[in-house]
């Protein structure tokens, strides 16, 4: 049930009376629902503060995403606002209806993804800093892309993790000497590309029509192999979708090394959530990037 001063505020935005609004299960963060009124559907999500300050960022992505590309779905922001005295912040979007994959679903998927990657800034970051999960994102722009990586991506979850006690001791030489080797490792300025930056399987959908659509972006300019990578850390991607990004944009030698390191930041980023279960995943990885 969304309080009675929201309802009010998205009656008069909508110009519509509110029928209804549905619990929508899948948000580990925000309050969700599928709010209806007799003429349309929506997708609100709603909270205090601490959760209301990841829309500014998760709108700025929307945004940017769906500038970037017409083959993939990206929903419409209609209306946001942060908390105030008497109401919740909220996010308003346009609601998506899911449905089965169409038959070239992976082949849509894949070339689209190489489509809107080809949508790049002058320098890597954004415009606007972010969430990954509930934890901040750095966004600050550098010109040189292993710097980025390393000041706005692996220093400040390596930190947190110290700072929470769980970060083991026997990790620090491996994570020198990846430091050490980052200059040679990554591209120092490839395409930045505007990437989703949280791209498994939970953050994608399947449109009534079978196609796909992107929801819930940690939006960045960045190495377009960081997104690539991250749809392989938890499965769920069919090879018709690589294969078809492949054919639309090749990746360059070297990635099945590459892709360790651009998975290190998100499953560091995992245990900083969820603690110890993500430990054994991030010493693996840690010591084949390192030992690259």
């Amino acid at each position: 049930m969304i309080p009675d001063v929201l309802r009010d505020h998205l009656s008069e935005t909508l110009d519509a009376q509110i029928e209804g609004c549905a619990a929508v299960s899948g948000g580990c963060i925000a309050n969700g629902c599928r709010l209806e009124t007799g003429e349309a559907s929506y997708f609100l999500k709603w909270g205090e503060e601490p959760v209301a300050r990841t829309f500014p960022g998760e709108v700025a992505g929307l945004d940017a995403l769906g500038e970037a590309t017409d083959a993939l779905l990206v929903p419409d922001v209609l209306d946001t606002a942060p908390p105030d005295e008497d109401r919740p912040g909220f996010l308003l979007m346009q609601w998506i209806n899911a449905g089965r994959q169409g038959r070239r679903f992976w082949e849509t998927f894949g070339r689209g993804l190489a489509e809107m990657h080809q949508a790049t800034a002058d320098h890597f970051g954004f415009d606007t800093d972010n969430f990954i999960g509930r934890l901040p994102q750095a966004n600050t722009q550098e010109s040189d892309w292993p710097v980025f990586f390393r000041k706005h991506r692996l220093e400040p979850q390596v930190e947190r993790a110290r700072q929470s006690d769980r970060w083991r001791s026997d990790w620090d030489d491996p994570l020198d000497a990846l430091y050490l080797k980052l200059p040679e490792l990554l591209p120092a300025r490839p395409p930045a590309s505007i990437l989703h930056g949280d791209l498994w399987k939970g953050n994608f959908m399947i449109t009534a029509t079978g196609e796909p659509a992107l929801i819930d972006p940690a939006a960045y300019h960045g190495h377009r192999e960081a997104d690539l990578a991250m749809t392989e850390l938890f499965g769920g991607f069919d090879d018709r979708f690589y294969d078809a990004y492949r054919e639309s944009w090749p990746v360059d030698d070297g990635y099945a090394v590459r892709r360790h390191i651009y998975n290190l930041y998100h499953l560091i980023n995992h245990l900083n959530h969820f603690g110890e279960s993500y430990a054994g995943s991030v010493q693996k990885t840690l010591t084949t990037a390192a030992e690259a």
